[in-house]
Parts: structure tokens; sequence; C-alpha cells
């Protein structure tokens, strides 16, 4: 392995963060980061986006679990004035040979292999991305009122309509809801309504648009 990644310096925290503090600076960085902000880049600009988000929910996944950063310390320490490096790169050659290694809490990757860079930004974004992604895809929804809507007009004119598109609008919304996670959702998405709700999320927690 040619350099040890600095997953510190790729979150932007001292060595003594707390649990609350590298949790914020993984909001910031991956925000930053999130390759589906960048609509318009070129295949190599969204190629080292999608690099570098990766190596921020490494970061993180190590550091907000304390047995995963005390092994990573204890390796950051043993690595003494080695090089170090916040290259995304490095980060992908670290869990190549010490993925393995990792205990603690939470739901780990396979043995050997990094964490879902798309999860991990779920996981921690759960509670501002559920309602923004909820708002940006009730495809059934759409379907059950227009559906319900015509059933509903067929059997009872005007009144009936009424009433099927509701019921077909609520059964949609089940629908919708049903066995998908925000991460699932999020990336069925498309790319113009992504970019639309990280920059709505970028406002609620970095307090500007991005």
């Amino acid at each position: 392995m040619s350099s040890f990644p600095d997953y510190y310096v790729l979150l932007n925290v001292s060595k003594t963060a707390t649990a609350e503090e590298i949790r914020q600076a993984y909001k910031r960085e991956s925000l930053r980061t999130h390759p589906d902000r960048f609509s318009n880049a070129t295949e190599n600009e969204r190629k080292t986006a999608t690099e570098k988000f990766q190596a921020v929910a490494d970061a993180y996944y190590v550091l907000s679990d304390p047995v995963r950063r005390k092994e990573y310390d204890a390796l950051y320490s043993s690595n003494g004035a080695g090089d170090k490096s916040s290259d995304p790169k490095a980060s992908s050659s670290f869990f190549t040979h010490f993925a393995s290694m990792f205990g603690g809490a939470g739901a780990a990757p396979a043995q050997g292999s990094r964490p879902d860079a798309e999860n991990v930004f779920a996981d921690v974004f759960e509670e501002l991305l559920r309602p923004e992604v909820e708002r940006h895809a009730p495809w059934w929804s759409y379907l059950g009122a227009v559906c319900g809507g015509g059933m509903g007009f067929i059997v009872a004119n005007l009144p009936g309509l009424m009433i099927g598109a509701y019921a077909g609008n609520r059964v949609g919304a089940i629908r919708d809801a049903k066995g998908k996670s925000v991460a699932a959702v999020f990336s069925e998405l498309g790319g113009s309504q992504k970019a639309e709700i990280l920059r709505a999320l970028a406002a609620k927690v970095l307090g500007a648009t991005m």
C-alpha cells in the first residue's frame, strides 16, 4: 500500500473530534462531494466526484464507530511519519488490505469490502432525506389516483371519480413506500430530482444552496 488514508483530513476534523463532530463533518463533506450534484459534469469529473464521495463514506464508516476508530488510530499511529494521504485512491487501497480486520457495531460491509456510499449517505440523512424523497417519488400514488378515478367514474360518475381517485391514491402511496429504503428510492430518481433534493439538504445543513 503506497499511502495511508488520512480520514481526519478527508472529513476536515481533528484527531480529538467527538462522535457528533464527525457526524456533522460527514454531512458537510458528503453534500459537497455527492456525484449527483454534478449533473453537467464530464465522465471523468463525475468519476472523480464518485471516488471522493466513496472515500468520505469510508472515513465516516471507520471514524463513527468507537471500535473501528480505535483500530484505525492504532494503524494511523504505527504508520508514524509515513505517507498519509487524502487521495480517495488511498482509501480504496486501505480497504483492500484492512477491511476484514474491522469490528464494531452497526451494519458492516461484507468482509474485505467497502461500505456502500449511498447507503451511508441515506442512513445519516434519513430524517431529512425521507420527506424530500417522498415528495419527489409519488409514482404509484399518481397512478392509483388516475386508475381509481377512472373506475369510480364508470361506476358512479363524478362522485365515484372523486372517491375512486382518493382510494387509488392511498393504495398507491402504500405501494410507493412498501419494501423500499430511502437509498433505493433516491437512487431511482432522475438526475434533476436528485440535484434538487441535494440542494434542499444543503440549505438545511450548510445554510446555503450548492
